[in-house]
């Protein structure tokens, strides 16, 4: 059972995520916070897997909340939630460990697909929001761009997988680009989050764009 835990300021839509939600068979909601301080307290106390995260909330904004809980050892996935194509603490969310993004105006099997794809570790990239969110975000300034040099302890072909994560490729699309088995596919991203010390392929494509590995260009 995937344990949520739906953090938003507006009790309506937390009730709407909350029927959705309960509705799967192999999902359920752990808690409701209204605010991001009391997201970070209930995520801990109920040991959620899952978060979706509204972006904008009192006391604590989604971005710090999704910054501390990222950064805590076994700490919850988030999912970003926005009622906008294109918003402005999003970049940041990324940056700060969130595992994915959805608009709320997303289908619900979509919202429900969603939740299991990022609970079982992975990212959710696939969405157009995600694509563009992560383009624009790879052409905005960043003091603390990581330096080419970091992506040393990869090989040759570990730079391929990567470069290919970050098009937003599953492994079974990177092991027909290259030729290989999926599981080999497989083994490759997880020794590339590894080395790279990623929770998940949303921070690999993070560090494949500010390490210039690739660009929105050539992506």
């Amino acid at each position: 059972m995937i344990r949520v835990l739906i953090a938003d300021d507006q009790a309506l839509v937390r009730a709407g995520f909350r029927v959705l939600i309960d509705s799967a068979a192999d999902l359920e909601v752990v808690g409701e916070a209204g605010d991001g301080r009391e997201a970070v307290e209930l995520a801990h106390a109920r040991h959620a897997d899952v978060v979706l995260m509204d972006v904008r909330m009192p006391v604590l904004d989604g971005l710090a909340a999704t910054r501390e809980l990222a950064g805590t050892e076994g700490g919850p996935r988030i999912i970003i939630l926005t009622t906008f194509d294109i918003d402005e603490y999003v970049f940041e969310a990324l940056r700060a460990g969130a595992s994915g993004f959805l608009l709320k105006d997303t289908e619900p099997d979509e919202l429900l697909q969603a939740v299991r794809i990022v609970a079982g570790g992975d990212a959710l990239l696939a969405p157009s929001v995600t694509r563009r969110l992560i383009e624009e975000f790879a052409t905005r300034p960043d003091p603390h761009r990581a330096p080419p040099e970091a992506l040393e302890v990869l090989t040759e072909r570990e730079r391929e997988v990567l470069a290919l994560v970050a098009r937003g490729l599953s492994n079974s699309e990177i092991a027909t680009e290259l030729f290989i088995s999926p599981a080999t596919a497989k083994t490759h991203v997880s020794r590339v989050m590894m080395k790279l010390g990623a929770r998940d392929r949303a921070q690999l494509v993070v560090t494949a764009y500010e390490t210039g590995l690739v660009s929105p260009r050539s992506s």
